[in-house]
């Protein structure tokens, strides 16, 4: 009797879940995979204090809510990308105008907490319109700085400052100033790699740092942070100081699952300090496993990207990646008290469903780019376009 073996997908299947798994870099997939399932593990280990402290009846309350909202994740990453880069730039539109118009609707319907009106309510749940303007506004302006280097009349330079100008007006209005330096980042990075004259990105640099700075001076809520990161003795630091010692009584190993104490002290533990709660419980091993995971995740992705010869893939690419490292590196920044403390989730990790879902959106379509295609990729200098606009 002959026994055959099933093969899920053998590189002959030309289906396009086939196409997908063989074309999509699967280490990456991996540690995507990875962060996702991480993510849900510390979930129902900040649940329980979570729910105590906002006063939440059951106390997996918001574990069930992010398994939901990872589930999601999940297939819209797939989905997105499986798109070729066509459709990412048509995602890229629709979805960019569809946040800008609710972001310009924030001041009249959206939800204020904190000081800032950076939510919309709906059935239950809110939604953050800005978390899904990032990755948008990264490809349009990779799009647009490849339009521009065609010599076509297309006045894509020109465009793209536009539709950065927009998105940063919007989100200081809210106010949401962690953003605003984020987007500046991977816009900073776009520009950079399509070729924008040295002059012009190091007077972009200066502007920002000025622009940076006048937001001390501009929000009271950004002083107020500073001074506190500056003079600890001087202001309540209590948040960053409970995270602080979470941290520390993990040790190597941690307490164990569900065994954290400091959690029950950490305000926001499920949300931008869930790092702190994870470093408590599995000590130093998981803390540096997820600097590993995301600092794997970056360099990967930007050596694909640098590959790419197409400007507008090589560029929306590196963007992508950029804005998904940036935002990593902020939040456990904070926990580890390097910065000021910004409301920042940590992809795929943090609670939140704006959060989740606008990260797969993100390296779903870093994915779909870097994707291996016919003619995609160069054996040679990856920078092929540097100095188009010289």
């Amino acid at each position: 009797m002959k026994v055959t073996q099933a093969h899920t997908f053998a590189r002959s299947d030309r289906s396009r879940l086939g196409v997908w798994w063989w074309t999509t870099d699967r280490w990456m997939l991996g540690v995507v995979a990875a962060l996702f399932v991480i993510g849900v593990l510390m979930s129902f280990a900040a649940s329980p204090a979570a729910a105590a402290r906002l006063d939440v009846g059951d106390p997996f309350h918001f574990a069930v809510r992010q398994c939901v909202f990872a589930a999601a994740g999940a297939g819209l990453l797939v989905l997105v990308s499986m798109l070729d880069a066509r459709g990412v730039r048509r995602t890229a539109f629709f979805i960019y105008i569809f946040a800008i118009a609710v972001m310009i609707a924030l001041p009249f319907l959206g939800h204020t907490a904190k000081g800032a009106t950076r939510w919309v309510e709906f059935a239950g749940f809110t939604f953050q319109p800005s978390e899904f303007m990032k990755p948008a506004l990264i490809v349009l302006v990779a799009w647009m700085f490849a339009e521009g280097q065609k010599g076509e009349g297309v006045p894509g330079v020109t465009i793209a400052f536009g539709l950065y100008a927009i998105s940063v007006a919007l989100l200081l209005i809210q106010p949401d100033v962690g953003q605003t330096v984020l987007i500046t980042v991977a816009f900073g990075a776009a520009v950079w790699m399509a070729g924008v004259p040295l002059s012009w990105v190091m007077l972009l640099g200066g502007m920002a740092i000025v622009g940076l700075a006048s937001t001390y001076f501009l929000f009271p809520h950004v002083a107020s942070r500073v001074d506190r990161f500056l003079s600890p003795e001087r202001a309540d630091t209590h948040q960053v100081d409970r995270a602080a010692e979470a941290i520390a009584a993990g040790g190597l190993f941690g307490r164990g699952p569900g065994e954290g104490v400091m959690k029950r002290h950490v305000p926001d533990l499920h949300t931008d300090f869930i790092y702190s709660v994870g470093a408590e419980e599995y000590g130093l091993v998981l803390s540096l496993l997820l600097v590993a995971l995301f600092g794997f995740l970056v360099v990967r992705g930007l050596y694909r990207a640098m590959k790419l010869t197409d400007p507008f893939e090589q560029v929306a690419a590196a963007g992508l990646f950029v804005l998904v490292g940036q935002q990593a590196f902020i939040n456990i920044a904070v926990n580890l008290n390097m910065i000021p403390t910004k409301g920042m989730t940590l992809p795929f990790i943090s609670y939140g469903g704006s959060s989740m879902l606008a990260i797969s959106l993100t390296l779903g379509m870093a994915l779909a780019l870097t994707r291996r295609r016919p003619g995609a990729y160069s054996t040679g200098q990856g920078l092929a376009n540097a100095g188009a606009f010289a």
